[in-house]
């Protein structure tokens, strides 16, 4: 394996967070035709807690397909983007970790807008969105770190793997 345990598990814990929001929405709101759990409580500065009106809202679909979708398709790909960089060869882990960087930062270049659009026009946040925005925005941290910081992403080392190298935490 090229990283920690505990660094797979981070990275994917992220996605499955998020993945996780997502379906519930997808399930519920969109399936169900009811409003998923924990989605009224009251406001705080004049913006509600209230998934409702911001899934019903028309800034909840792209071309008729509910952002949830895209968000779920999101998080697989980053799923699969960790395993091959944790368990895939030296050719599949350089291309891996490249393209895993440029799909985080594709991710949270949404988070500003969708966020400005709940705060400042709807005026009422959605908890699950709200997830789905706090791993996108915490995946991509983790990886610039793991990155560009701590060094920890490298090919393979004759004789010995990341964790043995002091790739580990």
């Amino acid at each position: 394996m090229r990283i920690s345990r505990l660094k797979l598990v981070l990275l994917l814990v992220m996605s499955a967070l998020g993945l996780i929001a997502a379906s519930t929405v997808l399930v519920t709101y969109y399936e169900l035709k009811t409003s998923p759990p924990f989605c009224t409580a009251g406001s705080v500065g004049g913006v509600a807690l209230n998934c409702n009106a911001v899934l019903g809202s028309r800034f909840s679909e792209f071309f008729g397909v509910p952002l949830e979708f895209f968000a779920a398709g999101y998080f697989i790909v980053n799923v699969v983007l960790v395993c091959l960089i944790a368990f895939g060869s030296e050719r599949v882990f350089e291309g891996s970790l490249n393209i895993l960087f440029g799909w985080r930062f594709l991710g949270l270049i949404f988070v500003p807008y969708l966020v400005t659009i709940e705060l400042f026009v709807l005026r009422a946040i959605c908890v699950y969105c709200t997830m789905m925005h706090v791993a996108i925005v915490t995946d991509f941290v983790m990886i610039t770190y793991f990155l560009f910081y701590k060094k920890d992403f490298a090919p393979p080392v004759p004789g010995g793997t990341l964790d043995q190298i002091g790739g580990s935490e």
